[in-house]
């Protein structure tokens, strides 16, 4: 998350591509392990993207031969005021099953948090170090350009300009309007009972272990 992913959509939808929309809904299928479950909703799409489809890479690739991985990088400080923008004070299930037990609100903890960042970079490039034509790694957010991404996915490039989203600033009020602060708030009540389950159920890693596991 907030490395470009939103713009990635963007442009594979205007490539061609049926890209998820709604992969968020799988955390608990992937807490689970139920990868038969993951494989047949992953195969209604050409391409997923976001969380929490970074960390199970390596499933996709066993469950799906021959597909291509697109790694988004940024600068690790402009990520990490990124991210601690987008969860600020609101803990989620997702983000304490990415970063681990504890360690939900990166703004509370920003070596833990670039570490997992780092880490997982690292590890993705390393999975695939033997295998240059199935990885492509790009700062999305410093590309204006079709042709890196094209010429990875052996097609032409559109004649239309490269998409890029999300380029808000950070004091803007993303909880603003009526609907949107009072699904917040809602979040704020549910998320902590929702993530006192999941840890409950054995289903959140320690932080260790997930910097185990990248």
């Amino acid at each position: 998350m907030k490395t470009g992913t939103t713009t990635l959509n963007r442009a594979l939808t205007m490539l061609g591509y049926r890209v998820s929309h709604n992969s968020w809904r799988w955390l608990d299928d992937i807490v689970r392990e139920d990868w038969e479950t993951i494989a047949q909703k992953a195969s209604e799409w050409d391409a997923l993207e976001d969380n929490p489809i970074p960390l199970i890479y390596k499933h996709l690739d066993q469950a799906f031969p021959g597909s291509k991985f697109i790694l988004s990088t940024r600068d690790p400080e402009a990520w990490y005021q990124s991210v601690c923008f987008h969860i600020g004070d609101l803990p989620s299930p997702m983000h304490a099953w990415l970063f681990g037990q504890g360690k939900s609100l990166p703004k509370e903890d920003k070596v833990h948090t670039l570490a997992v960042y780092l880490q997982h970079q690292a590890a993705a490039k390393a999975y695939f170090k033997d295998r240059p034509d199935d990885l492509l790694v790009i700062d999305i957010t410093q590309t204006t350009r079709w042709e890196e991404i094209c010429a990875f996915l052996n097609i032409s490039p559109p004649d239309a300009p490269f998409p890029h989203a999300n380029q808000s600033a950070f004091n803007k009020d993303k909880h603003a309007g009526g609907k949107r602060r009072l699904k917040y708030l809602k979040k704020q009540l549910l998320n902590p009972v929702k993530i006192w389950r999941m840890n409950q159920k054995g289903y959140l890693p320690t932080p260790e272990e997930r910097l185990r596991s990248l």
